[in-house]
C-alpha cells in the first residue's frame, strides 16, 4: 500500500511538473504540422505560378516539407526537456552509419538533385544514356525512368546518368539526317545527285535552310559513294530518314542509277601435273 501512495505521489509530481508542458508541446506539434501543410501548399502555388519546371517541383516541396517538420520535432522535444545537444550527437552518430551503408543510394540522391538543378534533359527529350535510347518519361530523386523506342521502360540509376556522358537529341530543335548513297562507277554522278535532291525537295520536312548537301564521299572498292546530308525538325528526323532511303531506291530503279554490292572476282587455276 505504501509502494502504490508512492507511486501515486511520485506520478502527481510528474504530471504537475511535466503535464503542462506535454500538452503545450501537443498543442504546437499540432498547430505546427497544420501550418507546415500550409506553407507547402502556398508553395505549390507559388512553384506552379512561376513556371517552375515540373520535374524540381515535388523534389522541392518534398525537402522544404521533410526540413520543417523535422525543425518542428525536434523544437517540440526541446520543450518537453529533451536535452537537444545529446540526441543531435546520437542522430548524427545514427546518419553517418546510415549514410556509409547507404553509399550507393546517397549517391542516386547526390546525382538526382544535380540533374534536377543542372537539367541536362528535362521530361519528354529523346536522349541516349548507359547504353539505352529512348524518352525521358519520369525524373524521380533516384532514378530517371526511360521509354524506349520499342516501348520498353528502363530505370537508370541517377548515380551514374549524372556523372557520365549523354547525348540529349532534343536539346536542339533541328537535326541533320546523314545518308550515304552507293552509285556503280560507270553511273553519271550529276544525274544521281539530280536525283537525290529532287526527292529530298519533294519532302516538305526537310528543310531549304541549310540546304541539302550532296557530294562525293567516297571511292569505295566497288561503288561511288555519295554523301548527303538534310536538316528537318527534331521530332521529324525518323520520318525523313525512312523516307529518303525509300526514294532514293525507287528513284533510282526508275531512272536507271544501279546501286551496286560487293563483287569479287575469283581467277581459278589448273596445275600441271608433272
Amino acid at each position: 500500500m505504501e509502494q502504490l501512495n508512492q507511486l501515486f505521489e511520485s506520478s502527481r509530481e510528474y504530471i504537475v511538473t511535466y503535464g503542462g508542458k506535454v500538452l503545450l508541446a501537443i498543442l504546437t506539434l499540432i498547430i505546427g504540422f497544420w501550418v507546415i501543410g500550409k506553407i507547402v501548399k502556398a508553395f505549390k502555388s507559388i512553384f506552379a505560378n512561376k513556371h517552375i519546371d515540373e520535374t524540381l517541383q515535388p523534389f522541392l516541396i518534398g525537402i522544404l516539407g521533410y526540413t520543417l517538420k523535422v525543425l518542428l520535432v525536434i523544437s517540440v522535444m526541446g520543450m518537453v526537456g529533451v536535452q537537444m545537444t545529446s540526441f543531435i550527437a546520437v542522430l548524427g552518430a545514427a546518419g553517418l552509419a546510415v549514410g556509409m551503408a547507404l553509399s550507393g543510394t546517397l549517391q542516386n540522391f547526390a546525382g538526382g538533385v544535380m540533374l534536377l538543378v543542372l537539367k541536362p534533359f528535362k521530361k519528354n527529350d529523346f536522349i541516349e544514356a548507359q547504353g539505352y535510347l529512348g524518352v525521358v518519361e519520369e525524373i524521380h530523386i533516384f532514378n530517371t525512368k526511360l521509354k524506349t523506342v520499342d516501348n520498353k521502360i528502363v530505370i537508370i540509376p541517377n548515380g551514374g546518368l549524372s556523372t557520365s556522358s549523354l547525348i540529349n537529341y532534343s536539346a536542339e530543335p533541328t537535326r541533320r539526317v546523314d545518308f550515304s548513297f552507293g552509285i556503280g562507277y560507270g553511273d553519271d554522278i550529276d544525274k544521281a545527285r539530280n536525283l537525290i535532291l529532287d526527292v529530298a525537295k519533294r519532302n516538305d520536312k526537310i528543310h531549304t535552310s541549310p540546304e541539302p548537301f550532296i557530294a562525293v564521299g567516297e571511292l569505295a572498292d566497288s561503288s561511288v559513294n555519295l554523301t548527303t546530308r538534310v536538316w528537318c525538325n527534331g521530332p521529324d528526323y525518323w520520318d525523313v530518314f525512312f523516307y529518303m532511303n525509300e526514294m532514293v531506291k525507287k528513284e533510282f530503279d526508275q531512272n536507271g542509277v544501279s546501286i551496286p554490292f560487293p563483287q569479287r572476282d575469283v581467277h581459278l587455276f589448273k596445275e600441271k601435273n608433272d
